[in-house]
């Protein structure tokens, strides 16, 4: 049964710690409204492999561009990272985020962004994180799974590239809002991930 009206629980991170399979499970247990925003991101970044002009893409947006089958490849995720430092993309996508964080029943977001610039005054904030090594050897064994791996250095590389662009772009860069939980997942199972999780969001219903 929903008991969120109006409750947003944002879910920042970098990539592979994490926070997406955390944010699907808090959503479905909570039944209430689930956005990965970072495939707004992905989605944008696809289009401008196209050709795209990448303002242009983000403003032209659809839900149908949201369901494209290659937005978890690797590829993606790197266009994705480039797009995201673009101030007029970041601005573009901002609104459809803050409706989609305000919707009748609650809502999770997560991203790069959402504590500290999409959604500042949401309910829970939460931090969800591991270090550069874990989370590279978590997207190895899932490339390798896929057959689309290189070599663990090349993905801890990757990673580490990544990581930088996010923290470092002059614009909404990555870090923990300053009322966010901290939740490292290092050396945690997925499950108990997805319960210190529920446990925080639990302490602030």
């Amino acid at each position: 049964m929903k008991e969120f009206q109006m409750f947003c629980i944002a879910i920042d991170g970098p990539a592979a710690a994490g926070k997406g399979t955390i944010s699907k499970a808090v959503a479905r247990a909570l039944d209430v409204a689930h956005l990965d925003t970072g495939l707004l991101y992905r989605a944008v970044g696809v289009k401008t492999l196209g050709g795209c002009p990448a303002l242009e893409a983000a403003q032209g947006l659809t839900s149908e561009d949201l369901e494209r089958t290659d937005l978890r490849g690797p590829e993606a995720a790197q266009a994705a990272s480039k797009v995201a430092v673009l101030p007029e993309v970041r601005a573009a996508l901002v609104d459809f985020q803050r409706a989609f964080a305000r919707r009748a029943g609650g809502a999770v977001l997560d991203g790069r962004d959402i504590g500290t610039v999409i959604c500042p005054n949401a309910e829970v904030k939460l931090f969800v994180t591991a270090s550069a090594e874990v989370r590279a050897q978590r997207r190895f064994l899932e490339l390798s799974a896929k057959g689309e791996a290189d070599s663990l250095a090349a993905v801890l590389a990757d990673v580490k590239a990544r990581d930088e662009r996010d923290m470092n772009r002059a614009e909404a860069p990555m870090r923990p809002a300053d009322d966010a939980v901290i939740i490292d997942t290092s050396e945690l199972s997925i499950e108990e991930a997805i319960a210190a999780s529920l446990r925080e969001i639990e302490a602030r219903r």
